[in-house]
């Protein structure tokens, strides 16, 4: 699971590009019960989530890392087959303030054409430990030197390169009844119930009610 121990590799902060603050700031408060506040989406007071402005809806995952090697703490990176990504330097900020809680990030899922060479190219630059598990699909990654306990997304194929973010919700079934809906809600054995929609600018997201929650 997601926690806010950022060990290099680990996921540590989160954006959200769209054309309209004021029409994003809107949507996420209603779907995921967000407050916006100077470039910064809080739930419960804690920061959930960045807005930067952009042309076309997106969400970028930055990753931790000991140095972004450019001058500020946060670096922006594209992988081999077109996934983009950033990277945050820990020391600059205290990243996430929530996560794994409803309202914020608690999966994360690497859509890619090519997933083995995908995962390889990750595990090159964080040094993420891959494995699978008997009867899912993908390959699922964590930080390295942790245990399974700091799972925190998957490498599934697709025809398309990019990062899908879930957030942790009460009712994925309400939460896609106010917004446009990609994957309809479903059950996932051992997992919980998910579903995948889109915001009014084009960002696909995912909700998950964990089995955990």
């Amino acid at each position: 699971m997601l926690t806010t121990d950022f060990v290099p590799g680990a996921p540590a902060w989160i954006e959200l590009g769209s054309p309209e603050v004021v029409a994003a700031a809107e949507f996420y408060g209603r779907v995921l019960g967000w407050e916006y506040d100077g470039g910064l989406f809080r739930r419960y007071g804690s920061t959930v989530a960045a807005h930067v402005p952009l042309g076309a809806g997106a969400w970028t995952v930055h990753f931790a890392v000991a140095d972004t090697g450019s001058a500020g703490p946060l670096r922006r990176l594209t992988d081999p087959q077109g996934a983009e990504f950033g990277v945050w330097r820990a020391r600059d900020g205290a990243g996430l303030g929530a996560v794994s809680t409803p309202g914020a990030l608690t999966w994360l899922e690497l859509h890619t054409p090519a997933p083995e060479a995908a995962a390889d190219f990750y595990r090159s630059v964080f040094a993420w430990e891959i494995q699978t598990i008997p009867g899912a699909p993908g390959l699922f990654c964590r930080p390295a030197g942790t245990g399974a306990g700091r799972l925190f997304g998957a490498v599934v194929e697709d025809s398309s390169a990019y990062w899908l973010p879930y957030f942790e919700v009460a009712d994925p079934d309400g939460a896609a009844g106010a917004a446009e809906v990609a994957v309809e809600p479903y059950e996932v054995g051992g997992v919980g119930r998910i579903a995948v929609l889109a915001d009014p600018f084009g960002a696909r997201f995912g909700v998950m009610r964990s089995v955990t929650s």
